[in-house]
């Protein structure tokens, strides 16, 4: 510079870029990208589109199935338009999930309703029973020949069912054609006398009941939903080279719900009916999936090992004590903007927390979620404020902008497992003039925290049920 005198303000401007690029070049030498606390987002993105764009990559992967949102483009069961509810309606159907789960877990809900005689024709009713439904749907084949079946995909569930004709009482409006067992070949029913029967009672919640001599299932979900049918086996197709003889599935008579025309739900819980445990001799119980960051684009659930991003970190698989269907997982901390929220540990350990594919919203202790939205808002004071949405309470207008600028939300798990969320997983859009933070508080910090499924867009969660662990990669879509 010379012998010019240079202002301490300039000199001072100097040195910070200096050392941005100190930061930068140290970042990439170390093979790390270089930490950045904000997402710069198009709102154009925001919007739903209704043409699909297919992430075609992760298919190459063997065991594989394409995830599609149900209600979007990608899938075949958006024909029916007239039928997509209100994101309010969604909200609303998510509370009621969250409140059956707790049920379930509530530990003076500890006991089962049993089925009786009319089994197959009656509702088995009981507050806490397994809760089910969600977002996502794969497609897989049943019988012989081999029928194919869109199905939602919910590790909150453990029994994989569909609907089954003649429907003896009631049967919903699917898709697909219903599933008929009298053309299969390879079809049978479990008799009501068979250990097998009796291990329905875990993974529904409800006692079987006994039609003649075959095995009668019963579940309940939160949103009212039901299925009620035959306990059966049959040939199950994930993959052309993936099949499995004498799979264990609810073969549904009398079916009522908001299934968004899906033809009924793959158990991906930790029972030992559900579709991990029963393919365990193959796949180890390992599974992992990507959940697409918008309903017209496309994700992935894989089995077994193959395909899992190198870049995949594991934190530790805790079991709920009061039930052994749910993924538990520690939270220890969230940042917000590279700003580590003052939240002692104890608040995230008070009631625990599970991972789940069909909640929509994360729920966090009230406490956890008062400083996570002070802190948003905070960084977020330059938008317009909007009403609330429901249970977000949290959210803003931007009519007016064609990008903004939102904070960056990390979660860290046990182990110093630091999960950056995507900008599709921090912002729930109503409509533009209404985009609201997506995460909601418990009402009490000893409640259950669920990591719901719009936090974990775009990432790829990997499941070791085995090593009792659990996986997250960034970018785990393409």
């Amino acid at each position: 510079m010379g012998d010019k005198i240079v202002s301490p303000t300039v000199f001072s401007a100097y040195l910070a870029v200096v050392c941005l690029v100190c930061t930068l070049k140290e970042g990439y030498a170390l093979g790390r990208t270089p930490t950045v606390d904000s997402h710069t987002i198009q709102l154009s993105s925001l919007l739903p589109s209704s043409i699909c764009t297919s992430a075609t990559k992760a298919l190459d992967k063997k065991s594989s199935l394409q995830v599609v949102h149900k209600h979007g483009p990608c899938s075949q069961l958006h024909q029916d338009k007239a039928n997509i509810p209100t994101h309010a309606q969604i909200l609303l159907q998510d509370e009621a999930r969250v409140k059956s789960i707790r049920s379930k877990l509530a530990k003076d809900l500890g006991r089962s309703t049993n089925l009786d005689q009319t089994d197959a024709v009656s509702l088995p009713a009981k507050d806490g029973s397994v809760v089910g439904a969600g977002n996502y749907v794969v497609t897989v084949g049943l019988g012989t020949p081999k029928k194919d079946l869109t199905l939602i995909f919910d590790t909150g569930s453990d029994i994989t069912w569909t609907q089954c004709q003649p429907c003896a009482r009631s049967c919903y409006k699917q898709q697909d054609p219903i599933f008929n067992p009298s053309l299969s070949s390879t079809y049978s029913n479990i008799s009501c006398t068979s250990p097998t029967c009796s291990s329905l009672t875990s993974a529904t919640g409800n006692t079987p009941g006994c039609s003649s001599t075959a095995c009668v299932y019963g579940i309940q979900y939160g949103d009212k939903s039901f299925s009620v049918g035959l306990f059966a086996k049959e040939k199950l197709t994930l993959t052309p080279t993936d099949v499995f003889d004498d799979f264990l599935f609810g073969c549904g008579q009398n079916n009522q719900g908001l299934f968004g025309r899906a033809a009924g739900l793959i158990g991906l819980g930790r029972d030992k009916l559900s579709l991990t445990s029963q393919t365990a001799a193959k796949y180890n119980k390992f599974f992992s999936y990507c959940l697409p960051s918008s309903s017209s684009s496309t994700g992935f659930l894989s089995f077994g090992n193959g395909g899992v991003s190198k870049s995949v970190e594991f934190t530790t698989l805790s079991t709920i004590s009061q039930s052994s269907s749910f993924y538990g997982i520690s939270i220890v901390g969230i940042s917000v903007g590279g700003q580590k929220l003052p939240i002692s540990a104890s608040v995230f350990t008070a009631g625990g927390a599970i991972i789940d594919s069909g909640t929509v919203i994360t729920r966090l202790p009230p406490t956890a979620y008062s400083a996570l939205r002070s802190e948003f808002r905070k960084q977020m004071s330059q938008y317009p404020m909007a009403q609330p949405v429901s249970i977000l309470d949290t959210c803003y207008d931007f009519s007016n902008f064609s990008s903004v600028n939102v904070p960056v939300i990390r979660f860290t798990f046990s182990g110093s497992v630091e999960v950056q969320l995507d900008a599709t997983g921090v912002l729930y859009v109503n409509i533009i003039s209404q985009v609201c933070l997506g995460f909601a508080g418990n009402s009490d910090d000893t409640d259950i925290g669920i990591f719901g499924n719009t936090q974990q867009k775009t990432l790829q969660v990997v499941y070791d049920g085995a090593g009792g662990k659990l996986g997250f990669a960034t970018g785990g879509c393409t």
